[in-house]
């Protein structure tokens, strides 16, 4: 983005959008729909004249993904950006207006231009496949809480198939295990409709502990495997990764992983080591060999997880599906 000579940040609320030019130093607030983008692209042309410009935003979910897809579709250079990125940027700010925000995001979208890249809009078929897993993922956990609460009530009542609550909860659960498997049968529609997500699919799940749910968040956070360049910067990505932390002679602390991170990936890798040391010999013995060490469990959990992202870039890097070694030795 280097070769831009303005930069307008933007402060994306759930009705309104704010704008700030960073040279031009003007500022202005639109709606947060198809009108207001349509003035925006008009003002910004208005108050930078012939200058190239970019825009640049914080990903706020759904309320950005509307302005991304409008600017993506008027084939509009943006850069989406995370906002803890852009807080962090920011210096001790001790006032907080949608102005000022808009402000702090144009200027970091210029002190760091020429280290940031354009933004693309994920496929349809990779936002809908985003959006019925968060929802399959809240089903469930609402589907657990009912199940909690009827077994539960179970204990305290001597008849619990007369009693109303009773019937209720079970109505419930039945209706949400139904959508569940609804939701499953339709991520599986959108994964076998995509001959790449499809292939690569199936070369995952030829990895043992790796499930529909977990090749599936899989696909969807890597872009199908083309938003990391390696295993590593996806392990960072999720929080899985050791870094050192050492200063001087006197701090010298052993590797740990950070605690930002995606942790919803970061606990569904430890599932699916937990699954994988169950069920793989390979990472069996590679786990029983870490805590023989001396190892901490949850360390050795740690390097499990690493292994198993390992292999899923491997599998899809070389085409082919996981072949357990040992049933081939000599």
């Amino acid at each position: 983005m280097k070769n831009y000579q303005e930069v307008v940040g933007i402060d994306v609320s759930k009705k309104t959008i704010d704008a700030y030019c960073y040279h031009a130093q003007v500022h202005k607030e639109f709606k947060n729909d198809l009108t207001g983008y349509k003035s925006l692209i008009k003002w910004v042309l208005k108050a930078t004249k012939d200058s190239a410009v970019f825009y640049c935003f914080e990903n706020t979910g759904y309320y950005s993904l509307k302005l991304a897809l409008y600017l993506h579709s008027k084939k509009v250079i943006y850069v989406e950006e995370s906002p803890l990125k852009i807080k962090r940027s920011s210096g001790i700010v001790k006032e907080k207006t949608d102005k000022l925000d808009a402000q702090v995001i144009a200027r970091y979208g210029w002190l760091y231009r020429e280290e940031l890249t354009a933004s693309t809009v994920k496929s349809s078929a990779h936002l809908e496949l985003g959006r019925l897993l968060a929802l399959r993922d809240q089903l469930v956990r609402n589907n657990a809480g009912l199940k909690g609460t009827l077994k539960e009530m179970k204990v305290l009542l001597t008849s619990s198939t007369t009693d109303l609550g009773c019937i209720s909860l079970k109505r419930s659960i039945d209706y949400l295990t139904k959508q569940v498997k609804a939701i499953k049968n339709r991520i599986e529609e959108i994964i076998f409709d995509d001959i790449s997500m499809s292939k690569n699919y199936e070369l995952l799940r030829s990895m043992r502990g790796i499930g529909l749910v977990v090749a599936c968040q899989l696909i969807y956070h890597t872009g199908n495997f083309t938003r990391f360049k390696s295993w590593r910067a996806f392990s960072s990505y999720c929080g899985t990764a050791p870094f050192e932390h050492r200063s001087g002679t006197s701090i010298h602390r052993r590797k740990q992983c950070h605690y930002l991170g995606d942790r919803k990936m970061k606990s569904l890798l430890s599932m699916a080591s937990v699954s994988a040391i169950q069920h793989d010999s390979e990472l069996k013995l590679y786990y029983q060999k870490k805590i023989a060490e001396g190892k901490d469990k949850m360390l050795a959990i740690n390097n499990v997880r690493n292994k198993l992202l390992a292999r899923a870039f491997a599998v899809v890097k070389r085409g082919t599906p996981y072949v357990v070694l040992k049933n081939y030795a000599a």
